[in-house]
């Protein structure tokens, strides 16, 4: 016990004066009661003793301490050679006395009692406590409802804007009224008073049909210089496409496929660590420097074997039973029971498995207690043993494990309160494995192959086992989560085909005319819209090819995510492309509508493709690698996309109304319909259809009410400013459970380690250059035990797991440098010792001075010499000197511990030290190890990674030492530290790019301003459907947010291109676009798009559920009010002025001038 009392002078006095009482005081006997005797060998002995003693005012903890000193140890044993039950009370007329001799004070600043030690002591007391984890938060209360400041202030800003709004509205509304009336009035007066009611009727409708005739006879669009630069190409070039389709379509075809061929070396990036890590990461330096300065952290293979409640809802039983430890005895033989074959070596368990000490694996289970031998059952007392070592696991030499190492319950043990570790409802099983820093060594090929047949025979054998004796069983490999991932991506191959199947054929009705048609296979459009999705795909795979043959890997998000995009994207343009050759003239000649119509929407598809494509190309420059692979792919992929549009598709549509002019079928051209009456119906195909009818009679009508304007508004600006609120409720992460397929058995898992493990994941606190010279203060800078600074690391991080609600610290950490320094101390008498030759003395229960075979150890033999390492004056206020410290370092690490020293370094500190150039006077790394308190949720590793590194800062800070903390989980983590920050960057910078093109093409900032308000409502509220739903932020959902812009694009940038063409006032000019572009925009990419989202439902993937169906249909719904209602009225009360001139000459109307579609 000796060693564990050095680091508190006053703990150990009191314990040598409390033995020394007892085993020679002359008053023995007036506080010393025999209770119990027994015959050894033909002689009484002493077998149990009642020791009465008065406490010390204020002594905590020392049941547990007078529990351990006096438990009787087996003859040989080191320990107390009969039972003492130490008592408070005297009976009464008893005639003992409680033994009441001087004591010392733990906090007694002379005798140095560290903080971990003493706690209580002034000195460690007036330190100033860690500051509890901040969170900026602000709440004001109104009677009982709590509301936060931004919610409040955001409350007031709508109440402004809306007295605002309605007062200019009134104010506007009544000039307009006046404004109309006195154009009215002079049409009025000439109107003679006694003309009848049908005359009167006649002229007004005579008048409004000049009204009609004036714009489109008397007024001509005047484009910005780039418009008027894109209209003239357009023309010129619809002209040459249309007289060289052929040569066209074979060119285009060829470049895009001679790109395809990167597809050669494509790849797919699935290690976690290259997706979410960026180069620079602090996280992964961290982990770099970890891994080749210490060791990297172990492969965990785990099982969970938890009891079932005996009624739905109740209390699940404990575990700790006979017959479950047998079970786990037989689930443990199936296990060291695995062989794999790799490369003609049959790989066991034993093969690749952590052996800190000796021979041994480190498997953390209660079996540890027996053992890891069910022979040792029944011997060690069945299941009364190991409730004994969960309350002696670090004192009880029967209690260690079969790698000579204490198990600490909690580790092995779950769902438990406090200290109760007999109530457990589940056993913990958890393998470690070696590691190696790189994935393709043999070592860690071993390790996945033995790591499949694991899973495999969890599957198979040990959870039907389990099942049998109704329990239940979640286990886990340390590949379990990326073979569950690649399995994910080809789950929901079907729903996405089915999906893409489903936009395919409602691109073929809406390109083409509606069923009914009696010439409707000539009419309609399926090899069209069947050649316009093979085009998205060359896109796609043009871009994927291009990438792959630089070099660059391909993500699962690239697979699922872009195809749809980029058919998103294609169809809206697809549908605009046809619509427009469609409402052309129809005695125009072929060539002249496909020119026509370029001139009338090419510049807006260019437009908004390069609005897309600068949008997710900025993306490139985020430093998240899979936002940033992304961004890239997409970008190409779309700008193919937009290439092939207006070459390859523009192509494909002259064959096809070439085709259709000639009363060819539609899929069989071959056929030929020679019916006289086919070409009429086949013309009918460009009276208005049902959707253009309902813009013009009903949405745009409906839009034009100043009423219906003026609640839009206030209704919008609500929605955006509540989202805005909304978005502070957004949580950062991606839950697993999200991730994995429904089916995948790391559900269990996942759900199973929230609900029984009582210990979170390792935390290693690591110290760069540590100056272990006598001349330094870095030492006590470190260490906790007596003379060590009171704000040093340890101490400081003692008192963080004092507060584990805030710093997410559970424990001290177990220090090296203590144990070191303890080990040193001439008063651990039995730890270093050296031989009269100088060299190292093991203590005097191992070998050499003791062999195992021997029986018990005595005193004598070959280590009768050995003396300690240092006497008291060899040291300095207990420190060695630099050259002491240099030399016996090694000793220490190689020091096996024992009962004779616990305090041995090897295996517990094997890895711990760099000793690489340490001869020098520093340490170059070392660590001290603590744990995390248990992490549920994503939220959890998120804060405990927050408050690690914020607690790091400071004592850093304050020690001027370079310490940082480190664990498994960081790396993967870190993106949420700033994920707030990407995505914001990410959607300013692609809603920055879409303005300045805008800005740049129509050189209007009126209407750059309006749709850069429109798009950022978009995105503002699909972040409050997010929190709505609760979708956390992460890379999915970031590239979802950035994806939405580039739709939401399509649903403004033709509306606001068409409005900007139109003639008349703005309400006109408002209905003008409506009818000629909404139903184009409603058809291609609402209905489009709405079609393919609801088949997502059915996807077997949570995360397509959650992101993709949830969000895109989300999205879908937002652009469409916002494009189709919202941009629409924006423009009619404050969009800019239209782009036209008066002509002076004036023409005759045509009935082909008015033929529309």
């Amino acid at each position: 016990a000796i060693p564990f009392l050095v680091g508190c002078p006053a703990c150990l006095r009191n314990f040598l004066n409390l033995f020394c009482e007892l085993s020679c005081s002359p008053n023995q006997s007036l506080f010393i009661n025999v209770t119990s005797m027994t015959e050894i060998d033909g002689n009484m002995a002493v077998d149990a003793i009642d020791f009465f003693i008065l406490l010390v005012p204020g002594a905590k903890s020392y049941r547990d301490w007078f529990s351990f000193i006096g438990q009787k140890a087996d003859l040989g044993f080191p320990g107390s050679p009969y039972s003492i039950s130490f008592k408070s009370n005297v009976p009464e007329s008893s005639g003992i006395e409680l033994m009441n001799i001087s004591s010392y004070s733990c906090g007694d600043t002379s005798l140095g009692c560290s903080c971990g030690d003493c706690p209580a002591s002034p000195f460690c007391s007036d330190a100033e406590p860690p500051p509890p984890h901040r969170m900026d938060s602000c709440s004001i209360s109104i009677g009982s409802l709590e509301v936060t400041c931004l919610e409040l202030s955001l409350g007031i800003l709508y109440i402004v804007f809306i007295a605002g709004f309605f007062g200019w509205s009134s104010f506007y509304g009544r000039r307009e009224s006046r404004r109309r009336a006195l154009i009215k009035k002079p049409l009025l007066d000439s109107i003679n008073d006694g003309e009848s009611s049908s005359v009167l009727q006649k002229d007004k409708e005579r008048l409004l049909k000049m009204q009609e005739m004036v714009p489109v006879e008397s007024n001509m669009v005047q484009f910005s210089s780039v418009q008027g630069y894109f209209s003239s190409f357009y023309r010129s070039y619809g002209l040459w496409i249309a007289r060289n389709a052929t040569w066209v379509l074979c060119s285009s075809l060829a470049i895009v496929l001679l790109l395809c061929l990167g597809l050669l070396r494509f790849e797919v990036e699935t290690r976690p660590e290259k997706l979410w890590v960026g180069p620079g990461s602090k996280a992964a330096e961290e982990k770099q420097f970890f891994d080749s300065h210490l060791a990297p952290f172990y492969r965990i293979e785990q099982l969970i074997l938890a009891t079932v409640p005996e009624v739905e809802g109740g209390r699940q039983p404990s575990i700790v039973t006979d017959r479950n430890i047998q079970l786990l005895f037989e689930l443990q033989r199936k296990v060291d029971g695995i062989r794999v074959n790799f490369s003609g070596k049959m790989v066991s368990l034993a093969d690749i498995c952590l052996k800190p000490l000796g021979n041994d694996c480190a498997t953390q289970s209660i079996l540890q207690y027996y053992k890891m031998d069910p022979d040792n059952y029944n011997m060690y007392g069945g299941v009364t043993h190991a409730e004994y070592c969960f309350q002696h696991y670090t004192s009880a030499d029967t209690c260690l494990s079969a790698f000579k190492a204490p198990l600490d319950p909690s580790t092995a043990l779950g769902e438990f309160s406090r200290n109760n570790y007999s109530e457990a409802s589940a056993f913990v099983v958890t393998y470690p494995v070696n590691n190696a820093m790189d994935d393709s060594t043999n070592g860690n090929r071993m390790a996945l192959a033995w790591e499949k047949a694991f899973i495999q025979l969890a599957k198979e054998e040990l959870l039907p086992s389990a099942q049998s004796n109704n329990l239940t069983l979640s286990f886990s490999s340390e590949s379990s989560i990326e073979e569950e991932l690649k399995r994910e991506s080809t789950a929901d191959v079907v729903t996405i085909i089915v999906s893409y199947l489903v936009m395919f054929a409602y691109i073929s009705i809406t390109l083409g005319d509606p069923p009914g048609s009696s010439t409707f296979y000539i009419s309609s459009k399926v090899l069209l819209g069947l050649a316009g999705v093979l085009i998205v795909m060359l896109s796609v795979l043009g871009s994927v090819g291009f990438f792959s043959a630089i070099g660059i890997k391909s993500t699962l998000i690239i697979m699922e995510v872009i195809p749809f995009l980029v058919l998103a994207v294609g169809v809206d343009n697809m549908c605009i492309l046809v619509h427009a050759v469609k409402r052309q003239p129809s005695d125009m000649s072929l060539e002249e509508r496909i020119s026509s119509a370029l001139v009338e929407v090419g510049p807006s598809i260019t437009l908004a493709s390069l609005s897309e494509v600068l949008a997710f190309a900025v993306g490139a420059f985020i430093p998240m690698p899979a936002c940033r692979v992304f961004s890239m792919f997409a970008a190409l992929a779309i700008l193919l996309d937009f290439l092939l549009q207006v070459t390859t598709f523009v192509a494909l549509i002259v064959f096809d109304f070439t085709r259709a002019e000639n009363n060819r079928v539609d899929c069989l051209p071959c056929m030929k319909i020679n019916s006289p009456g086919a070409s009429d119906e086949v013309s009918h195909q460009r009276d208005p259809g049902l959707l253009v009818r309902y813009m013009k009679d009903i949405h745009a009508r409906i839009l034009g009410h100043w009423a219906v304007k003026i609640f839009v508004v206030a209704v919008f600006v609500a929605f955006s400013l509540a989202s805005i609120a909304l978005c502070t409720r957004i949580e950062a992460g991606l839950e697993q459970q999200i991730v994995l397929p429904q089916d995948s058995y790391l559900q269990g898992y996942f759900n199973n380690v929230s609900e029984y493990l009582r210990v979170g994941p390792p935390l290693y606190f690591v110290v760069k250059d540590y100056n272990y010279s006598s001349l330094s203060s870095h030492t006590d800078k470190l260490c906790s035990i007596s003379h060590c600074d009171a704000n040093s690391l340890l101490n400081e991080i003692s008192r963080a797991s004092s507060t584990p609600e805030s710093s997410y610290i559970a424990k001290p950490a177990a220090s090296w440098l203590d144990d070191f320094l303890v080990w040193l101390s001439p008063e651990a008498f039995g730890c270093c010792r050296k031989f009269i030759n100088g060299t190292y003395c093991p203590p005097d229960d191992q070998p050499p001075c003791c062999s195992p075979d021997e029986g018990p150890c005595g005193l004598g033999g070959i280590c009768e010499d050995c003396t300690t390492c240092f006497l008291q004056s060899d040291l300095k206020n207990g420190r060695p000197s630099t050259e002491q410290f240099r030399e016996k370092l090694p000793w220490f690490l190689k020091a096996l511990p024992s009962a004779d020293c616990a305090k041995g370094g090897h295996g517990a500190y094997t890895s711990s030290v760099d000793l690489h150039g340490y001869e020098s006077g520093a340490i170059h790394a070392s660590e001290f190890r603590t744990y995390h308190t248990p992490l549920n949720k994503q939220g959890d590793y998120v804060n405990s990674m927050r408050a690690a590194r914020e607690f790091s800062s400071r004592v850093s800070s304050s020690l001027k030492m370079d310490i940082f903390p480190y664990s498994v989980f960081y790396i993967f983590f870190e993106q949420y530290l700033d994920i707030w920050r990407v995505a914001l960057m990410n959607i300013a910078t692609a809603l920055g790019a879409i303005f300045v093109v805008f800005l740049v093409v129509t050189s209007s900032l009126w209407s750059s301003v309006i749709i850069l308000i429109v798009l950022a409502m978009i995105v503002v509220d699909l972040m409050g459907v997010m929190a709505l739903l609760n979708i956390q932020l992460n890379a999915v959902s970031v590239v979802n947010l950035v994806m939405s812009i580039g739709i939401a694009v399509e649903f403004c940038v033709h509306i606001i291109q068409a409005f900007l063409v139109c003639p008349g006032d703005r309400s006109q000019r408002m209905q003008g676009a409506l009818i000629t572009m909404g139903a184009s925009v409603f058809s291609g990419i609402t209905l489009t798009k709405l079609c393919g989202v609801l088949v997502l439902f059915f996807a077997r993937s949570e995360i397509f559920v959650v992101y993709y169906f949830q969000m895109y249909l989300a999205l879908v719904l937002i652009g469409f009010l916002h494009g189709l209602v919202l941009l629409p009225v924006l423009l009619s009360l404050f969009g800019p002025p239209p782009r036209n001139m008066v002509v002076e000459k004036r023409q005759e109307n045509t009935p082909a001038s008015s033929q529309q579609s």
